[in-house]
């Protein structure tokens, strides 16, 4: 069998930057690798083109094209006459793509596309209460309604996504998954009193709301160390950097207790996770997210949101604890406890890399994603 992927991002040297969507294709490209399934990954809107083969993988980087008019329509054409001669020179079975801006609306393909619900634009404006471009709606509901089977994330990612559309089709789950060997305990000691927040720096991902929860713990203990490891992003309301939003917030005794790393490595980012000794997450706007994974799959007690997808995840009071990232006073009444009771944030570690290992780890994922792939493909 041979499964290709249409993606905007993917976390390679070559690339663009990518998020968790790209590292879900990635995980998941590679498990499939492993079980002698043949893969190629389309991603667009690169730099450059570029084709290889690494690590049994065929990548197709296609650089993005610029036109005088109808762009939107004419790089979606390229993309298709592209992708369909590979799909008749390499035989691909079945292509995969995101619904992120409704990328495959106007293509018609040469092999059965599945689409799988990461969260469209639609999808995030819905959950932020922002408006979005007419145009990108109309793109994501013709490329889901027009597509052969669908696929979520998410049960809750899934309900919205047929709210939002008005989608008749069935849509199969099948969650994202995490490398646990990749993603384990390192068995260190975490740095006592350090909170971690990791991912992009952003209104959606509820870094704003932190910035008044740290204020708290910082008034209840003044040694607690908030670490930001993350890109900042211009703020889509104020078009300012977003932290200086986040700074704006700040007191200045809770200021000179922040440190921020940017960017980092994923090896650096896994070892910021094994020294924290609490992980806070308190995103408005997820489809089911990697960040999450990761951190539990290093047996780390986590404070995150309660919004939707969280029940799917998380099991408040086991796992580590969901709240209203805009309920300050509780949220940070929950960071401080596990920063305090080193035995009870070590538990819930242990039981959140368990759920992890039983429900979300890449091994137990990639054999849904097969039998989904053996139940629609003709080899």
């Amino acid at each position: 069998m041979h499964l290709s992927f249409l993606t905007p991002e993917y976390p390679h040297p070559h690339s663009t930057p990518s998020g968790g969507l790209g590292t879900s294709i990635k995980n998941l490209a590679e498990q499939l690798v492993k079980r002698k399934i043949r893969i190629s990954v389309f991603i667009y809107g690169q730099e450059k083109d570029e084709v290889f083969e690494e690590d049994g993988i065929s990548f197709y980087f296609i650089r993005q094209l610029k036109y005088d008019f109808f762009g939107w329509y004419r790089y979606r054409k390229y993309l298709e006459f592209y992708i369909n001669k590979v799909i008749l020179e390499d035989q691909i079975y079945a292509l995969e793509a995101t619904d992120w801006t409704g990328i495959t609306a106007f293509m018609r393909l040469k092999c059965p596309l599945v689409i799988r619900m990461h969260g469209s634009d639609s999808y995030f404006c819905r959950l932020e209460g922002r408006p979005q471009k007419k145009k990108n709606f109309w793109f994501e509901k013709l490329a889901l309604k027009n597509a052969d089977h669908l696929l979520s994330v998410s049960d809750f990612t899934a309900n919205k996504t047929r709210d939002i559309f008005g989608l008749k089709q069935e849509i199969r789950v099948i969650p994202n998954s995490v490398d646990v060997e990749a993603f384990k305990s390192a068995g260190e000691a975490p740095t006592p009193d350090t909170i971690l927040y990791f991912g992009s720096v952003i209104r959606k991902k509820g870094v704003l709301e932190l910035a008044h929860i740290f204020n708290l713990v910082n008034q209840q203990n003044p040694n607690a160390r908030l670490i930001m490891a993350g890109r900042d992003v211009i703020d889509i309301q104020s078009k300012k950097s977003t932290r200086s939003l986040f700074e704006e917030i700040l007191t200045e005794e809770a200021k000179k207790q922040v440190l921020w790393t940017g960017s980092l490595p994923y090896e650096e980012i896994k070892s910021r996770i094994s020294r924290a000794g609490v992980i806070v997450l308190p995103s408005f706007a997820e489809a089911l997210p990697m960040t999450w994974l990761e951190a539990m799959a290093m047996e780390k007690a986590l404070v995150t949101s309660n919004i939707g997808w969280a029940k799917e995840v998380m099991i408040d009071g086991e796992t580590g604890y969901t709240v209203d990232p805009k309920d300050h006073a509780t949220y940070s009444k929950k960071v401080l406890e596990l920063l305090k009771n080193k035995e009870l944030a070590d538990q819930m570690g242990k039981a959140a890399r368990k759920r992890v290992v039983a429900k979300f780890s890449t091994e137990v994922v990639v054999v849904e994603n097969i039998r989904f792939y053996e139940s629609v493909v003709r080899p």
